[in-house]
């Protein structure tokens, strides 16, 4: 029995020692393939900065240039690990890595099939999209300039500050709205005048003023016009269609909207068109008290209530 235990003791002490005198041989192999790696990620850091700081302000794709950099310096760091694992002199394991990379990549696509579909978008989009870099887009619900592009996610930035980030599928799947895709967007609002009042006349007083803004685009094919769009309740309604630069959204579709309905309202009131409110009707039942009216004579101070 203690011939027993002193053979295992000396294969046990013949295993530690022979596997601390490979440790000690592969050991500066092992530290050549962690400085590979931390080489190689800093090679990977500092050209795609350098790629950024040069190409991307010739670009005339910002987006696309942003998105290759992401996949440069992942590219990069893969193929720094796979190098290190070789000068490490562990060519097995690199195969191993590839080969369970292939079988994990199937198994987590169907675990994480989002987040596949997102990166599978990511890639289409960045090559095959209806947007570039500060257009104003509307995708479903959300409404913003289009801030950047990432493997999973498009960065919107909204009117009120938000900071949106729409899944690429979302974007690939459903319709996109571009505001400023060709610089242009016709905008449009409602005016109302009285039924007494001259609807040509009115109508060529606000063509005036359409003809003259230098902030309204007209050209041969954008043209503004009014026309008369509703008889209401109390006022005959006109409609406003103008042409507007949409490259800066806000002041384009926003403020010259503004600036237009206030000089069209101001005008009219001056050449004495009514813009008449909407009419209420009151209805008194039986069983309710009559409302008390004050009516105004000729003299002030003659008052009479009714």
């Amino acid at each position: 029995m203690l011939l027993v235990l002193q053979s295992t003791a000396e294969t046990i002490t013949k295993s530690i020692n022979n596997y601390y005198e490979i440790f000690i041989e592969v050991l500066p192999r092992i530290a050549l393939g962690i400085f590979v790696i931390i080489l190689g990620i800093l090679i990977a850091q500092l050209l795609t900065n350098v790629y950024k700081k040069r190409i991307l302000k010739k670009a005339e794709d910002p987006l696309m240039a942003k998105f290759l950099a992401q996949a440069i310096k992942l590219v990069l760091i893969v193929i720094a690990v796979l190098l290190a694992l070789r000068v490490a002199g562990l060519n097995g394991v690199a195969t191993g890595v590839l080969t369970a990379a292939g079988g994990a990549a199937i198994i987590l696509g169907f675990a994480f099939q989002d987040i596949g579909k997102n990166f599978l978008a990511g890639i289409i989009l960045a090559f095959n999209r209806p947007f570039n870099v500060n257009d104003t887009v509307k995708v479903d619900e959300f409404f913003g300039k289009i801030k950047g592009l990432n493997f999973r996610y498009m960065h919107m930035k909204s009117f009120d500050g938000r900071d949106i980030y729409v899944p690429n599928s979302d974007v690939l799947t459903k319709p996109v709205e571009n505001y400023t895709a060709d610089g242009f967007f016709r905008n449009e609002f409602v005016v109302g005048i009285g039924y007494e009042d001259d609807i040509e006349s009115a109508k060529n007083i606000i063509q005036q003023i359409l003809d003259k803004n230098d902030y309204i685009v007209n050209d041969d094919e954008h043209e503004n016009f009014v026309y008369e769009d509703e008889l209401a309740a109390s006022t005959v309604n006109l409609k406003i269609f103008f042409w507007v630069d949409t490259f800066d959204y806000r002041k384009s579709a926003i403020v010259v909207r503004g600036n237009l309905m206030r000089q069209i309202k101001e005008t009219l009131e001056k050449e004495g068109f009514n813009l008449p409110a909407d009419i209420k009707e009151l209805k008194l039942y039986g069983n309710e008290e009559d409302i008390p009216l004050r009516v105004l004579t000729d003299s002030p101070d003659e008052q009479t209530e009714q």
